[in-house]
């Protein structure tokens, strides 16, 4: 019966929020559903709240005019963003916050008592959702769930879904300049590398969020998919090719080697409200450098890699983990390609071009901190 007035005062609510004008139009999401949503939305629940990197890049100033809640994980994985943005909207400090589908903690009598027009979801969630009767209980609600992806196969995906992002806001024109300088900016890369006869490739290792759990043990790294095949559109090869086909996958310590890698990479943020132990390297807006180079060194003592080629010579960097699930992959593959070939790529400076992208596409301010090194003078 509780269930059933939820959905009523929802049903009603929703009634109260239409505005004449709005489109009714049919998305089909990168799940390949086709979802029928008035356009643009003006309610909308957030489901990772990381996906504020796109909104905001789509609406500046506007980016939660129509956002009622969202999932607690950039408050979690990515305080350092979290902050920035409630020092430029602090009234999104009070938005209600919502657990992670998969992990059964998402309140739905919460989300159907907001009204929302729309849940937006990574496409992760969908089996969770589909499963546990979540999206048939939202449907009855009138609650329409988006699936989207910029993690699990962003090369197949991130288009797709920052042109869903654009409808939904109502931003379509503003989602084609973002792809445009996402694609500009890679090619600086791709195209320079295609010039290169006979391009010779380092090999890499690319290890994924490690020093969050004293459990954490070598060697979790990335297929051919995300960071993976930002390693390969920067010039390099992932040692992981050929052995792991998912996104995510463990490579044997033995296998790592034998690969002996030219190359490592390790992913980090700041990850404080979550880790037991806090030995990630906590790379991300305005990280604090020296902080960073020691926690890399420090993952670097455990086994096997003191034994690796790339430890020796000093070519062990860190990334910001959060950019394997926002389409600003642009600035890893600048940044892998000067650390792969540095004279090849000597005019290229990464950080003039997040810093660009910041002005241009952003409401909150650059600052510096989302990569570190080993190398002699930290490049």
């Amino acid at each position: 019966m509780r269930m059933t007035r939820l959905i009523v005062r929802a049903v009603l609510a929703l009634l109260s929020f239409w505005v004449p004008g709005a489109l009714a139009a049919e998305i089909t999401d990168v799940a390949g559903r086709t979802v029928e949503v008035d356009l643009p939305a003006k309610r909308v629940i957030v489901g990772e709240a990381r996906q504020i990197h796109v909104i905001a890049a789509l609406k500046g100033e506007h980016a939660f005019d129509t956002i009622i809640g969202w999932r607690d994980d950039l408050l979690k994985k990515d305080p350092d963003s979290y902050a920035a943005y409630v020092e430029r909207f602090p009234q999104i400090a009070q938005l209600p916050q919502f657990g992670y589908i998969p992990q059964g903690t998402f309140d739905l009598e919460t989300a159907i008592s907001l009204a929302p027009d729309v849940l937006t979801l990574n496409l992760e969630s969908q089996k969770s959702a589909r499963d546990s009767g979540l999206e048939e209980k939202l449907a009855a609600a009138g609650i329409k769930v988006v699936y989207l992806d910029f993690r699990i196969d962003p090369d197949k995906n991130t288009e797709r879904s920052v042109d869903i992002l654009g409808q939904l806001f109502g931003a379509a024109d503003r989602a084609e300049q973002l792809k445009s300088f996402r694609r500009e900016q890679i090619a600086r890369v791709t195209d320079r590398l295609a010039a290169v006869k006979d391009l010779q490739r380092p090999t890499v290792f690319i290890e994924r969020a490690p020093g969050i759990s004293g459990e954490d043990a070598c060697c979790r790294t990335f297929g051919p998919y995300n960071f993976g095949a930002m390693v390969d559109a920067a010039g390099g090869h992932n040692v992981a090719d050929g052995i792991i086909s998912t996104t995510f996958g463990d490579l044997n310590p033995e296998q790592l080697v034998i690969s002996d890698p030219d190359a490592v990479i390790v992913t980090g943020s700041n990850w404080a409200a979550e880790s037991d132990v806090n030995q990630f390297v906590p790379v991300g807006r305005g990280a604090d450098m020296g902080v960073a180079r020691q926690r890399l060194e420090n993952l670097m003592r455990r086994t096997p890699f003191p034994q690796l080629k790339a430890v020796g010579t000093h070519k062990v960097y860190a990334v910001w983990h959060q950019f394997y699930g926002v389409p600003y992959e642009f600035l890893p593959i600048q940044q892998f390609a000067k650390w792969f070939h540095p004279e090849l790529f000597a005019d290229l400076n990464p950080e003039d071009t997040f810093r660009q992208f910041h002005e241009k596409f952003l409401p909150v301010s650059y600052k510096p901190g989302y990569f570190a090194s080993l190398a002699e003078g930290g490049q």
